[in-house]
This record gives C-alpha cells, sequence and structure tokens, in this order.
C-alpha cells in the first residue's frame, strides 16, 4: 500500500509504508485466514443456491461445508448448518460420516444439529449410534432431536430402546420425548405398542398418545388413555390421567371422577390437576368431597382444581 505525504517546500514524497511482498494480518493468523476462507466459501455457496447453479454432486466443496461447521464463530456455523439444511439430502452422507468420526466435538455437535434440519430417513443408523455412543452429551442430545425430527423412520429403533435393559434413565428419557415429538407420525407403531411387555414402553406410549390426541383430536387416542385409567399399573394410570387433562378431553371427567379415589396418590393428584384444567362444574362435588382428605396434598390440588373451575365458569359468561 502506498501513502502520500508533503513536506515543508510542498514537495510531494511517496512513502512505502508496506513491502510488496509482505503479508496481510488475515494470512499471518492461521485462524483469521481459515475465517475468511469460511466466510468465501459460504457466501460463494448460497450465491451458487439463490442462482440455482449449485452443483449438489461436488463432493469437495460438501466437505468443505461440513468442515466450516467447526468454525470458531457461532452465526457462522449457523449458517453452514443453515446453507447444508438448503442443499439437503446430497450433505447426508458427509453430515453422518463426520457425526460419526469427526475429532472436533463441535462439528460433530453441529452435525446432528444439521441432519435434524435435513430430516433424511437414511441416516437413522448413524444419529441412533451418535445418541447411544457418543461420549458428548450434547452430541446425544442433539442426535436425539434429529431422530424425533426424521419422524415415522426412527419410531420402531425407539420403541426397541424403551424396552431395552441395557440403556440408561437418560437415554430412555430422551427416546420417550422423541416418540412424544414423533407424535401422530408414530399412531400405527403407538396402538400397537400399547400392550407391549415393556413397563417404560407402555408409559412412554402413553405420553406419545397424549400428543396424538392433542394434534389430531383423535377419538381412539382418547379414548385408549381412558381405558389406561384402569390399567393394573399405577405409573401408567398417572401419565393417562395427566395426558387426558393436556387433551382436555371432557367424556373422560367421569373417569377422572372415579380416579379421585385411586388406591395411588399420584394417579390422584394427576386426576385432580387434569379435573381443574378441563373445567367441567360436574367435578366440583366430588372434588369439594376431598377437601377433608386425610393427605394434604390432595387437600390442596383440590381446593386449586375448584377455583380453576369456577374461574372459568365466570369466562364462560
Amino acid at each position: 500500500m502506498v501513502t502520500r505525504s508533503f513536506n515543508n517546500h510542498g514537495d510531494r514524497e511517496f512513502v512505502m509504508s508496506h513491502s510488496l511482498n509482505s503479508k496481510t494480518p488475515a494470512m499471518d493468523d492461521p485462524m483469521l485466514r481459515v475465517q475468511a476462507e469460511n466466510d468465501d466459501l459460504v457466501q460463494r455457496v448460497n450465491e451458487q443456491i439463490t442462482l440455482e447453479t449449485f452443483d449438489s454432486t461436488d463432493q469437495k466443496v460438501l466437505k468443505q461445508l461440513v468442515e466450516g461447521l467447526g468454525d470458531t464463530r457461532g452465526l457462522v456455523r449457523l449458517r453452514f448448518a443453515e446453507t447444508l439444511g438448503e442443499i439437503g439430502e446430497p450433505a447426508t452422507p458427509f453430515l453422518v460420516e463426520a457425526l460419526a468420526n469427526h475429532a472436533n466435538v463441535v462439528v460433530r455437535r453441529a452435525a446432528a444439529k444439521t441432519l435434524t434440519i435435513i430430516s433424511d430417513s437414511s441416516a437413522v443408523p448413524n444419529l441412533l449410534h451418535a445418541f447411544l455412543n457418543d461420549e458428548d452429551t450434547v452430541v446425544r442430545s442433539s442426535s436425539a432431536g434429529a431422530l424425533a425430527r426424521t419422524g415415522e423412520a426412527a419410531v420402531p429403533a425407539l420403541l426397541e430402546i424403551l424396552a431395552s435393559n441395557e440403556h440408561s434413565e437418560d437415554i430412555k428419557g430422551h427416546a420417550a420425548w422423541a416418540l412424544a415429538f414423533i407424535g401422530s407420525e408414530a399412531a400405527d407403531y403407538l396402538y400397537e405398542a400399547l400392550n407391549a411387555a415393556s413397563l417404560d414402553v407402555r408409559c412412554a406410549v402413553i405420553g406419545a398418545l397424549g400428543h396424538v390426541a392433542q394434534e389430531q383430536s383423535d377419538e381412539k387416542s382418547c379414548n385408549l388413555l381412558v381405558s389406561a385409567l384402569t390399567d393394573p399399573e399405577s405409573v401408567i394410570r398417572t401419565e393417562a390421567a395427566s395426558a387426558l387433562g393436556q387433551v382436555n378431553y371432557p367424556p373422560s371427567v367421569p373417569h377422572l371422577i372415579l380416579a379421585i379415589q385411586d388406591t395411588d396418590l399420584d394417579v390422584r393428584k394427576a386426576a385432580i390437576n387434569s379435573l381443574g384444567k378441563i373445567g367441567d362444574r360436574s367435578a366440583l362435588e366430588p372434588l369439594q368431597a376431598v377437601l377433608n382428605d386425610q393427605q394434604e396434598v390432595v387437600r390442596i390440588l383440590a381446593k386449586l382444581a375448584i377455583a380453576q373451575i369456577e374461574r372459568q365458569s365466570e369466562d364462560d359468561w
């Protein structure tokens, strides 16, 4: 770069501020150089996507985009993820390879999150492996999120995880959440699995059926939840009572009223809470009857439920 200065006599002088072969700071610093290359790459690819000139078979560029997920700047990583999401399924093989083998945990995390955007069913085996085996908790939870977004294709594997005695409660909790997130897409599997031998599977299925009923106002799911109020397992009865409150299914009110007298305290609590949420005035008298219950928590919840119902009645006017 050349700068100009003037001496006292007004003579023009030229002073070379840098030698012609000197490097810019960005070239001197490896990190800045990589960042500059990443900025150029993601801008160029996005322009090509906009102009519909991007070559989705260019393996070199796809690998470079996946490597860009390791950029130290969060917003830039997001931009790379969104770009790969725009490219879609052609990027899946490179993302699952990074998810399985990349040494940089930041890249593995971002790869799982990007697969959530793409929702490619072919990634399910790789996502399952990462979910069950990766040493990083963020990679595992992000893989569970990607499985949830993948939908029906992930359901059989999630049910297998729930049925197994080999997995931790944390893993099973994530699997149950993913199953519930999938919801109506998994309905046929859920109906079949409701009679599974595994209590963990049945419990997760009841929770997921609640989501199905909410999404579709599904009569079959609602009736199955009502039937589950008399299940031999108290945890199933509790889950069903809670789900019915979320669904707000008025025909369940008489059954929830009966559940107030269940032998299990958790079932009673869930039934009282759900009656308050549904707001049917026919529940007032049964709830008032337990205001003198031996269990303090039952008395408190009944009082709250009665107040909820009365408040909803006032709102209806």
